[in-house]
């Protein structure tokens, strides 16, 4: 299919043409027509499949093909008219025909420009973005010329209209882009507010990666008889983004794995996704000492150093963009080859936004994550929510010296704490830890093995007779003696450990390494183990 079989103007086609557009995606073939007709529509497609231009290209289309009508002085013009008759100017309210919210800057600026490069050869149509970041006095220019279409974060756009400097009663079109990222980010109140301040003759046109939860209740109540479109959910799988996985030992580890492999010669650029502002910062600035063209992005900077830095990016002047989440959405840069997750996301789905950022328009990628061995389980949640499993790579020189915690030991698939711990260990009367659990007013005392007792979540009284051989109380926090053994709640004693409390000397938090051993549950400490009677 071709967009001149979508029905749409033939200056948007010539524009489309111009910037090598040949075919519409799925997305687009689905909604465009639709859109066109008027409908409402909610929209569940994954992240680089063409849905900008999905919503974008009927609404220019409409645009385009409105009555001509005298055109209306502009707030600018309405302000020198005023000085002309003598008159005080007042400002006057911007009446936008289409507005676009989304949750970041970069994602209403890529928005603008796309709605620029879809108009070239349309009449007049100006389109202009109102985002957190920018001066006022800019944005009050931008205004004054009484722009057509409105793409602007919530925030922002909430402090104009309190302010009357927007006014939607001539509103047509109202789109929300990433509507279940905005939601994430704790907008929904905004949105509720912006949507009350609309026409109810409006037509809706909603995007979201999926479209059920409070998503799916937020839009049924804002749209009208919505056509429902569903090209793919957020867990697809990219077929074009090669994934693995690296495995390190620490911190010193992935800085070396990372260095290594962002000197492959095939990445063009490549993102870096941390979990912190801070370490987007450091990072790049250790990038660059090593040599690397990097640059961080990130939602302390202000608006015109973000907005060099993605231009730096784009011109190629930018090899490495390291970044966080909220700072890359948005961010499409036909260059970027190769996705690095320096820190793994805190959610299944916002791995999948993540390597979407490289294999865009069907184009190849590559995906690379640095996984500490403690993460393993994590990478696991990934799988299950992408369906597909992540290869694991070695690479000669720096190989992991640990194994992923999900491998160590055999553990077979189910395998809960506390199971197979009751065989006897050699050289002591009644075993191991039994596993055994109470959550009631645990009382007692061991017998005399190594965490021989039960777990007692309750009370938590019962001294040990020796080595942790009592019971583990979790609930009254009572001290025990200084011979290495844990105080529920209390405080660490020297060469003891404690649930809660803080590091004394000899001692570390959660069963870490103690000097001459491991701590742990019944594992070795002191170098050697502790068995009733000695």
């Amino acid at each position: 299919m071709s967009f001149e079989a979508l029905g749409l103007h033939a200056n948007i086609i010539r524009a489309l043409t111009d910037a090598g557009y040949t075919q519409p995606t799925p997305v687009q073939q689905q909604a465009i027509p639709a859109a066109i007709e008027g409908r409402d529509l909610m929209v569940s497609s994954q992240t680089g499949s063409g849905k900008t231009a999905a919503f974008m290209l009927p609404a220019l289309h409409k645009l385009a093909t409105a009555e001509v009508a005298p055109a209306p002085r502009t707030p600018n013009q309405e302000r020198q008219a005023a000085r002309a008759r003598g008159d005080r100017p007042r400002f006057t309210a911007a009446k936008p025909k289409m507005l676009v919210l989304t949750p970041t800057r970069e994602l209403a600026l890529q928005v603008t420009t796309a709605t620029d490069k879809y108009s070239a050869h349309t009449r007049r149509l100006r389109a202009v973005s109102i985002l957190g970041g920018m001066p006022y006095p800019k944005q009050m220019q931008l205004l004054s010329r009484n722009p057509e279409i409105l793409v602007a974060t919530p925030g922002r756009l909430i402090d104009h209209m309190e302010s009357g400097k927007i006014d939607f009663s001539e509103l047509q079109m109202l789109v929300l882009d990433e509507a279940d990222r905005m939601l994430d980010m704790g907008f929904i109140d905004d949105i509720e507010k912006i949507v009350a301040a609309t026409p109810t003759t409006r037509q809706t046109m909603l995007f979201s990666a999926t479209l059920d939860g409070v998503v799916g209740n937020m839009a049924k109540r804002i749209t009208n008889e919505p056509l429902i479109i569903q090209i793919a959910s957020s867990a697809t799988k990219h077929e074009n983004i090669e994934q693995r996985v690296h495995y390190v030992d620490d911190l010193l580890h992935k800085n070396r794995m990372l260095d290594h492999l962002l000197r492959d010669t095939a990445i063009d650029q490549a993102v870096v996704f941390t979990a912190t502002k801070r370490d987007a910062d450091g990072i790049a600035d250790r990038l660059n000492i090593a040599g690397f063209a990097a640059a961080a992005l990130h939602g302390d900077m202000h608006q015109g150093a973000r907005n060099r830095t993605l231009s730096a990016m784009r011109n190629g002047q930018v090899r490495v963009l390291v970044a966080t989440d909220v700072a890359a959405r948005g961010i499409d840069v036909p260059g970027i080859t190769h996705v690095f997750n320096y820190d793994l996301p805190k959610f299944a789905e916002d791995y999948v936004h993540r390597i979407g950022r490289t294999g865009r328009a069907g184009r190849k990628g590559i995906a690379v994550s640095l996984v500490n061995h403690a993460e393993s389980l994590h990478v696991r949640r990934i799988e299950r929510f992408t369906k597909q499993t992540i290869p694991v790579d070695v690479i000669e020189g720096y190989e992991p010296q640990r194994a992923p915690a999900a491998a160590r030991g055999n553990r077979k698939p189910g395998w809960k704490p506390g199971e197979g711990r009751g065989k006897p260990r050699s050289g002591s009367s009644s075993g191991g830890r039994s596993g055994q659990r109470s959550f009631g007013a645990g009382a007692g005392a061991g017998n005399g093995s190594s965490y021989g007792g039960q777990r007692s979540f309750g009370a938590g009284a019962g001294a040990a007779a020796a080595g942790n051989g009592g019971q583990r109380g979790f609930g009254g926090g009572q001290e025990r003696s200084e011979r290495g053994e844990r105080a529920g709640y209390g405080q660490r004693r020297e060469g003891g450990s404690s649930f809660g409390g803080q590091r004394r000397e000899g001692g570390s938090a959660y069963g870490q390494r103690r000097e001459g051993g491991n701590g742990g549950y019944g594992q070795r400490r002191d170098s050697q183990r502790r068995f009733s009677g000695e």
